[in-house]
């Protein structure tokens, strides 16, 4: 794919919210960082850096994921989330996720995988 090459990155920093926790999410019963949160955080990272490189009509979609959450994360604490592409191979992009809070501790660590598609293609062959 045209303008995705490996090494291309993006961080985006967050500030956990009382709708972040594992009770908000209905993930578990502890105020702290949920588990889906930091993938959504993930996912969105991977899209900031490649979005602006992909051609008019195109978007990229999540076909894969794979994400250790290795440490909690209270309310207020602040979160940085870093998306790297590892390869590109055609259409599929592969990234190495990390969250780290302020003091450097590793929250997360992952993989997700996007394959880039045309938009209106993809949304006509999905059911309504």
């Amino acid at each position: 794919m045209s303008g995705l090459e490996p090494g291309l990155a993006a961080t985006e920093e967050h500030v956990v919210g009382d709708a972040d926790t594992a009770v908000a999410l209905g993930s578990g019963s502890l105020p702290v960082l949920a588990t889906p949160r930091v993938l959504a955080w993930c996912e969105r990272a991977t899209c900031a850096a490649i979005d602006s490189r992909l051609p008019d009509g195109s978007t990229s979609v999540g076909t894969r994921v794979r994400l250790d959450h290795l440490a909690a994360s209270a309310v207020d604490a602040r979160v940085a989330v870093t998306a790297t592409v590892r390869s590109v191979d055609g259409r599929l992009v592969t990234f190495e996720v990390v969250a780290v809070d302020a003091g450097g501790t590793l929250l997360a660590q992952g993989e997700v995988r996007r394959v880039v598609v045309d938009v209106d293609r993809f949304l006509a062959r999905v059911p309504a």
